[in-house]
Formats: C-alpha cells, sequence, structure tokens
C-alpha cells in the first residue's frame, strides 16, 4: 500500500490540509493519507503550540468518516525535536509492507539540503512535493524519487487560523465543521489556554 505521510503541527488543521491529502487519494497519487501530529518542529522553535493531544484530537474530528485518512501520534513516543528521519524509520519498522512518500509543501523542499538526513530520506523513499505560493519547483530538476502533484494550491495557513481566532474572527468556513466547533467550545472554556 502506498501511504502518503502528512507531517506537521497541525496547529490547527485546516481545509487546505484536507483538500490536499484528499487530493492526493482521489487522483491516484497514493491509497491513504497519514496525518502524523508532530510535537515540536526543529524549525518552528519559538512557534507557540496548542496541546499535544488537542491538536490530534482536531485532525480526528477532521478525517472521521473518510476511510483513506488516518491519524497518528506516532512522533509522540519519538525523541523531541521531531526529525522526519526519525519518523520515516519508526514507521518503515512498524509497517514493512507499506510505501511511505513524504508529502511536503515547495517551501519545505527549498530548505529540505537543511533536513537531518536529507540524502538518506531521498534514497530510502518516495516524495510528493505541493505547490506553495512564491515557491516555484523546477520539475525538470528533481531527483528520482520526488515528484511534484498538481493539486489545487489553498493558500491557507494555521497561523492566520490562529491569529483570527485571537482576534474574534469567525472564520469558520476555513476549517472542518467539527474542528471550528471544538476550537469555539476550547476558546470560550479556557481562554487563551490554546496558545492562541
Amino acid at each position: 500500500m502506498k501511504v502518503g505521510v502528512f507531517s506537521g503541527s497541525f496547529n490547527p488543521v485546516h481545509v487546505g490540509h484536507l483538500a490536499l491529502a484528499n487530493y492526493l487519494c482521489e487522483f491516484g497519487e497514493v491509497d491513504e493519507v497519514w496525518f502524523l501530529v508532530s510535537p515540536r518542529n526543529p524549525f518552528k522553535q519559538g512557534q507557540e503550540l496548542m496541546d499535544d493531544h488537542l491538536r490530534l484530537r482536531l485532525v480526528r474530528l477532521a478525517i472521521e468518516g473518510y476511510p483513506r485518512f488516518r491519524a497518528s501520534d506516532v512522533e509522540f513516543a519519538l525523541p523531541r525535536p521531531s526529525y522526519t528521519i526519525h519518523t520515516l524509520d519508526k514507521l518503515r519498522s512498524l509497517y514493512p509492507s507499506h510505501e511511505f512518500h513524504l508529502i511536503i509543501g515547495s517551501d519545505n523542499w527549498a530548505g529540505f539540503p537543511r533536513w537531518r538526513e536529507a540524502g538518506r530520506i531521498l534514497a530510502e523513499h518516495h516524495l510528493i512535493i505541493y505547490p506553495r505560493p512564491g515557491y516555484p519547483v523546477d520539475e525538470g530538476s528533481l531527483p528520482p524519487r520526488v515528484r511534484l502533484t498538481s493539486a489545487p494550491v489553498l493558500d491557507v495557513s494555521s497561523t492566520f487560523i490562529r491569529q483570527s481566532l485571537a482576534q474574534g474572527r469567525d472564520v469558520r468556513f476555513f476549517l472542518h465543521p467539527a474542528v471550528w466547533e471544538a476550537l469555539v467550545s476550547a476558546c470560550h472554556g479556557r481562554g487563551s489556554g490554546l496558545g492562541l
């Protein structure tokens, strides 16, 4: 089975994440997409993160009912900060019959040489790059196991969502309805306890 590994903070998960993953499943790129909630990204040290388990719960709410999506907390048990190579090694040991395809944005591809053991990731795994505004990719220069998807570009960010919520704005249409309801409930129940 071809599994798309979508690792990220999902701080919170939004329609851009879901639409991309849905496209990859429905248009033949992968059989499933696994949303791996990361405790801490080494390139986002200063970022305020909502509680790990809240972010995981929001992903589970967002993907409920679609059989080709899966939420994973596999990175919660790995050393921090989270390095992708460690995550991929762990997944391969747990699911040796699966073929893992790492999903990253073209902005991350631009900085990929700085990733921990980037060469081994390229040698041992497939990568799917999705377009991000301002970060064009020269398809002709991509390594053999790396491909650019033609998924639609939805320029939505979790930072935008958090800032909007902190300002009291109603951004429900940028979020899965269940995620919106859970965030509104959490905001009302705990004030600024979400790190918004």
